[in-house]
């Protein structure tokens, strides 16, 4: 299948928490969407790979994401290496993505930069012609470069380059994060004796609502997701902005 978008994250959540409502309302917009997981998040302080993968599974249903994909980069772990960069251009060059979106060069968690590093060193190496791979079929893959790479914003704090209005799908966005029990608060779904962390504290999903709340006010919308620019985004015409 081919997408027209390909969010790839370090682990598994990562992809919910920073634009689930942006990829919720790009399949209602009929375009096709994928997520990569470059680690299962075994390495988590609650709940277990196992578990995590049918949280995964039931977030990709509840955006209605085409394609999801888990990877077997060690969590905790994740290094730029010829391995890692190739599993991606394996990934670029089978699904073939017009936009990919991945997490920004600086970041609180360190798999979360480098993957950025990896996704920005095999969008690169995917298009050049001598560097052979192989899909899982045993099929040669042909050269492929993604049209245009887009960061997301995760934990820390950046002033984003542009904003996409998600009030229609808000409430997707964080039922998906909730499918997540084992990871944020949500008691009625998952109670452990395993210790609190961030996410799991009852205030997380608050502080995503407000970030979501105070980024929609900046584009007259109630709630927007934020996104940094690798490279600048050029208009064909001013019409653009008289819409």
């Amino acid at each position: 299948m081919q997408l027209d978008v390909l969010a790839i994250g370090a682990h598994p959540d990562d992809v919910e928490l920073a634009v689930g409502g942006t990829l919720a309302k790009a399949v209602r917009e009929g375009y096709k969407v994928g997520i990569a997981d470059c680690s299962r998040g075994e390495l988590g302080t609650r709940g277990s790979a196992e578990l995590r993968l049918q949280e995964a599974r039931a977030a990709q249903n509840i955006l209605g994401v085409h394609v999801r994909q888990t990877l077997a980069m060690p969590d905790a772990a994740i290094s730029l290496t010829e391995d890692t960069v190739l599993e991606i251009i394996r990934l670029f060059r089978t699904y073939r993505p017009r936009l990919v979106l991945f997490p920004p060069p600086f970041e609180r968690h360190p798999d979360h930069e480098t993957v950025h590093r990896i996704v920005r060193t095999a969008y690169f190496k995917s298009g050049i012609a001598k560097l052979r791979t192989f899909g899982s079929d045993g099929t040669e893959q042909t050269p492929f470069r993604p049209s245009r790479l887009v960061c997301y914003i995760q934990a820390y704090h950046h002033e984003p380059d542009f904003l996409v209005d998600i009030t229609d799908t808000f409430d997707v966005k964080m039922e998906a994060i909730r499918a997540y029990a084992s990871q944020v608060y949500v008691p009625e779904r998952y109670q452990s004796n395993e210790p609190e962390t961030v996410l799991s504290r009852p205030d997380f999903l608050e502080a995503i609502t407000a970030r979501a709340r105070y980024w929609g006010s900046l584009i007259g919308t109630t709630y927007a997701e934020g996104f940094l620019t690798i490279e600048p985004l050029g208009l064909a015409s001013l019409s653009k902005l008289l819409l």
